[in-house]
C-alpha cells in the first residue's frame, strides 16, 4: 500500500512538471496578435498545473523529499508571467534552502529576482548554480544577465540592449494605447500587462546604477562573451546557445564604440549557426536580430528578408515598422541621388585641392575612378552638401559631392548628430569597393559598396572605417560611405591643426578625417 501510494505521488509530480515544461514552450512559442491572448493561455494552463499539484495529499507535501520538489514547481510555474510575483519568490526560495543542490531551482529563482531589477542577487543565484555544474541554460542566462549590467547608463534594456532610448520608449507607449505591452519573452525582466504597470517599471529600471566606465562595460561583455562560448562547449548543436553568442557579439559591437565590423560578422554567424537547429525556427527574436544585424552590415535585402519573416512569427514585434524604415530610407537616399543634378550648382562647395595636410602617400581620386575591391593609398575628399534626417537613432546620414560633381551619401556610426555639419570637408582614405545587387517587392535597387580602412595608431588600432557607394544616374542606385570614427580625427582651421578624440564636436569648416 505505501509503495502504491508513493508511485502514485511520483506519477503525479511527473505530470506537474510536464505541465510546467509544457507552460514554458508556449510562452517560448506562442505570440498572437493580442499579447493579452497569450497571458489568458498562459494563466489557464499554469491553473491546470498547480491544481496537479494541489491533488498531492497535504502530509505528503510534507515529506522532505517531496516538499522541495514542491516548492521549486509551484515557484516555476507561477514565475512563467513576464511580471514579477513574490509569491513564486517565495516558493523558490523555500526550494534552495531545502535543497541547495538543485540547479534548477537556482535558476528559477534568479530569472525571478531579476524581473524586480535584483540584478547583483540574480547573478549570485546563477553563480551558485553553476557551482553544483556546469549547465548550458545556466551559462546562457548569466551571459543574458551579464550584458544587461553592461550598460553604464540607466536605460531600458531588452534582447536588443543597444536600441535607443527614443524608440523603446515610442515602442512601450504605442502598446501601452493598446491596453497592453509585452516583452517579456524578449527580455525576462520586463513585462507588463496593463497601462498601470509603466509607472511600476520605469520606477524599477530607474533603479538600477552600474558603472560608468566604458572600459568597465566592455570587459563585462567580454565575460559575457566568454560564458556564451562555454555554453556552446557542452552541446556545439544546442541553437540558443548559438543565438545568445549572437547577442553577445551584437553586444560587444555597440558597447565597444560601433565601429568593428569584425564583432558584427561574428554575430551573423552564430545567428546562422542558430537557425540550423530546428527548435530556434519558432524564435522571432532570432530572425529580428539577425536582421538587425544585416541592416548594419548593409545587407539590406536580408534585413527586409528578415524582418518580414520575424513579423510573421511574431505580430507583436515591431519589426514590420523596421522594414517600413529600411524601405523609406533607401526611397530617400534614392531621390536625393537621383536629385544630384540640381545639387551640382553648389559643385564649388566641393574642394578642387587636396587637403593641405594629406599624406602624400595618398593618391586623390575621385568616386568614379574606385575599382572593386580595396583601393590602396587613394583618398576620396568630399563635401558635406546636407545632412539626412530619418526616423532611426543611428547611423547618421549625409549628402555629399565630390569635386567632381558626383553625389554620394556617407552614412555615420559611433558620433554625436552635430559632429558633422553641412559645409564640413571629409577627407576619406583606402575605399574597399563591392557590389551589390538588391531587390524587394519588385524593385531593383543596384549599389556599390565599399569600406575605408585608415592609418593605425600605435596599438595597431584602426582610426577609421568607412563604406562608399557610387551612383547609377539610369536606374535606382544607391551609394553612400560609413564613416565611424574610433581613434584622432584632424582638423584644419584659422586656429591651425587641431586633435579631435573619437567622440567629437566640429567646429571648423575644414575636416580631415585621418
Amino acid at each position: 500500500m505505501r509503495e502504491s501510494k508513493m508511485n502514485e505521488m511520483e506519477e503525479l509530480f511527473g505530470e506537474a512538471r510536464r505541465a510546467a515544461d509544457d507552460l514554458y514552450q508556449l510562452r517560448d512559442t506562442y505570440f498572437p496578435a493580442n499579447p493579452a491572448e497569450k497571458i489568458s493561455e498562459l494563466q489557464r494552463k499554469s491553473d491546470l498545473a498547480l491544481s496537479l499539484l494541489d491533488s498531492l495529499p497535504l502530509e505528503q507535501r510534507r515529506l522532505p523529499i517531496q516538499r522541495r520538489t514542491y516548492e521549486f514547481l509551484r515557484g516555476k510555474i507561477l514565475d512563467v508571467f513576464p511580471d514579477y510575483r513574490k509569491e513564486a519568490e517565495d516558493h523558490l526560495s523555500k526550494a534552495v534552502k531545502l535543497n541547495p543542490s538543485l540547479a534548477d531551482a537556482w535558476l528559477c529563482l534568479g530569472n525571478c529576482i531579476w524581473k524586480k531589477g535584483d540584478l547583483a542577487s540574480a547573478k549570485n543565484c546563477f553563480t551558485l548554480a553553476l557551482g553544483k555544474g556546469s549547465n548550458k541554460e545556466i551559462l546562457c542566462q548569466l551571459s543574458m544577465l551579464e550584458r544587461r549590467m553592461a550598460p553604464g547608463k540607466k536605460i531600458f534594456c531588452f534582447p536588443l540592449f543597444f536600441l535607443s532610448h527614443v524608440m523603446l520608449m515610442k515602442m512601450i507607449l504605442r502598446r501601452a494605447r493598446k491596453q497592453y505591452v509585452s516583452e517579456a519573452r524578449r527580455h525576462r525582466e520586463l513585462g507588463l500587462s496593463t497601462i498601470a504597470d509603466i509607472q511600476q517599471l520605469l520606477q524599477r529600471l530607474a533603479k538600477v546604477s552600474l558603472p560608468e566606465s566604458s572600459e568597465n562595460q566592455a570587459e563585462i561583455v567580454e565575460e559575457s562573451i566568454q560564458h556564451a562560448k562555454e555554453a556552446i562547449t557542452l552541446d556545439v548543436k544546442d541553437g540558443n546557445s548559438w543565438y545568445n553568442l549572437g547577442n553577445a557579439c551584437l553586444t560587444s559591437f555597440f558597447v565597444t564604440g560601433a565601429w568593428d565590423h569584425s564583432k558584427l560578422l561574428q554575430s551573423l554567424k552564430a545567428y546562422q549557426n542558430a537557425e540550423k537547429d530546428e527548435r530556434m525556427k519558432s524564435n522571432p527574436d532570432l530572425y529580428f536580430n539577425c536582421a538587425t544585424v544585416n541592416k548594419y552590415l548593409e545587407n539590406y535585402e536580408r534585413a527586409l528578408s528578415g524582418f518580414e519573416a520575424a513579423a510573421l512569427k511574431d505580430p507583436g514585434l515591431n519589426a514590420v515598422e523596421e522594414v517600413q524604415k529600411i524601405v523609406d530610407l533607401l526611397n530617400k537616399l534614392e531621390s536625393l541621388l537621383k536629385g544630384q543634378a540640381r545639387a551640382k550648382r553648389h559643385a564649388a562647395l566641393a574642394s578642387s585641392r587636396a587637403a593641405d595636410n594629406l599624406n602624400p602617400s595618398y593618391k586623390r581620386i575621385t568616386i568614379d575612378i574606385l575599382s572593386e575591391g580595396l583601393n590602396k593609398a587613394v583618398a576620396i575628399v568630399g563635401k558635406v552638401l546636407l545632412f539626412v534626417k530619418h526616423e532611426s537613432v543611428a547611423p547618421l546620414y549625409y549628402l555629399v559631392c565630390d569635386s567632381n560633381q558626383i553625389c554620394y551619401v556617407l552614412s555615420v556610426y559611433g558620433i554625436s548628430n552635430d559632429a558633422i555639419k553641412e559645409g564640413d570637408q571629409l577627407t576619406l582614405l583606402e575605399p574597399y569597393y563591392r557590389h551589390v545587387d538588391l531587390s524587394w517587392k519588385g524593385k531593383d535597387v543596384e549599389t556599390v559598396a565599399s569600406t575605408l580602412s585608415a592609418p593605425q595608431l600605435p596599438s595597431g588600432r584602426n582610426i577609421v572605417k568607412d563604406k562608399v557607394k557610387p551612383l547609377d544616374n539610369e536606374s535606382m542606385s544607391l551609394k553612400w560611405t560609413i564613416l565611424v570614427p574610433c581613434g584622432n580625427l584632424v582638423a584644419k582651421g584659422s586656429a591651425g591643426e587641431m586633435g579631435y578624440s573619437a567622440f567629437f564636436k566640429y567646429n571648423k569648416k575644414e575636416r580631415v578625417a585621418k
